[in-house]
């Protein structure tokens, strides 16, 4: 029934301004459409971003959106670790950590955050 239709990623952020420009100058994703100061919407290759004010903001402690990134990985941590992203951490078993990627055979992984703390990441996929 869905399998052939198109999904939407929805963020909550307390701050969309702040957010705005962490999605749009720091990641680069373009605006589509806004909805007042309650939500903009953003593209992502064929995908939207809906970021919206919410009160429950950064309450999520999973990964919300992942990046298909493919072999560029190694690249676009470097962008975003030049536009001040911080990556983080995680200790998981048989993972290693090259710098800021998570190495899991041949998957590789980062984890970042936004500003309100929606864990974000980016894959070799």
């Amino acid at each position: 029934m869905l399998g052939n239709k198109e999904a939407v990623a929805n963020l909550a952020v307390k701050d969309l301004d702040r957010a705005r420009q962490f999605y749009e100058d720091v990641l680069g994703l373009a605006v589509v459409e806004e909805n007042g100061e309650e939500m903009v919407i953003f593209q992502s290759g064929v995908s939207t971003l809906n970021v919206y004010r919410s009160q429950y903001a950064g309450t999520n402690q999973a990964t919300a959106v992942t990046w298909a990134v493919g072999d560029e990985i190694e690249a676009v941590v470097k962008a975003l670790q030049a536009k001040g992203v911080r990556f983080e951490h995680y200790d998981m078993p048989d993972t290693r950590l090259d710098g800021d990627i998570h190495v899991m055979g041949d998957m590789k992984v980062a984890w970042f955050k936004d500003p309100d703390g929606n864990i974000l990441n980016l894959i070799n996929a």
